[in-house]
């Protein structure tokens, strides 16, 4: 399966509106790739709302990794 990679840690300022742009452009069955320095528990419902699916996985003290696909 296609995957993009967007690691938001390297994003300068708030990085909502650079993932909202990734989550427009992402076609199916393409899988983005979130790489961020916490558990980016606000975005869930905001994926919820706008039809994708997520897996989040904590792989090291500050880097998570969640998985979006459309739904």
């Amino acid at each position: 399966m296609p995957e993009r990679t967007l690691d938001v840690r390297e994003v300068d300022g708030e990085p909502f509106g650079r993932i909202v742009d990734e989550l427009e452009a992402l076609e199916e069955p393409e899988t983005l790739v979130l790489i961020n320095s916490f558990e980016p528990e606000p975005l869930y419902a905001v994926l919820d709302q706008r039809g994708f699916d997520h897996e989040t996985e904590r792989v090291a003290a500050e880097k998570w990794r969640v998985e979006i696909r459309h739904a």
